[in-house]
């Protein structure tokens, strides 16, 4: 349901949850905008998520989709996004980002610096010293663009 309303709107679904926060259940859907999402005019707006809020709100109270009480937010990944997947990290190549790996590579687990791409199974990225540094996809456990200002 949600898929089929971010679409109508140029949009996709970065992810949905249930959660229960402070006694309450939320049920949060993440919007994205395809593509490079590199300015704030690419990415997505407020009025995207009060649009999509307003159509996915009104469809899940009369499909009763989720019952009992809940709060319904819709917002964006922000500018901090995790980075998830093989194309997050061309899509963001050129971007500050933060990655945390489970085993050590070259003696170390966390890393800030700069994404430059994706080759074979690696992620090239280039650490604050200008070191470039292959990251093993299947050793990233956490990922997040860090905001440049």
């Amino acid at each position: 349901m949600a898929t089929r309303v971010a679409a109508a709107y140029g949009l996709d679904i970065f992810d949905v949850e249930m959660k229960r926060e402070r006694g309450q259940r939320v049920l949060r859907v993440i919007l994205d905008r395809p593509g490079p999402a590199s300015t704030p005019e690419e990415s997505v707006s407020i009025e995207d998520c009060a649009r999509v809020a307003e159509e996915l709100g009104t469809m899940l109270d009369v499909e009763d989709v989720v019952p009992g009480e809940y709060t319904f937010e819709v917002s964006s990944p922000g500018l901090d996004r995790p980075l998830r997947h093989e194309d997050d990290y061309r899509r963001f190549a050129g971007r500050w980002a933060k990655i945390v790996t489970s085993a050590p590579v070259q003696r170390q687990t966390a890393f800030s610096g700069r994404v430059k791409g994706v080759e074979g199974e690696d992620v090239l990225f280039e650490s604050e010293g200008k070191k470039l540094v292959r990251l093993p996809l299947r050793l990233i456990s956490r990922a997040r663009l860090d905001v440049e200002f």
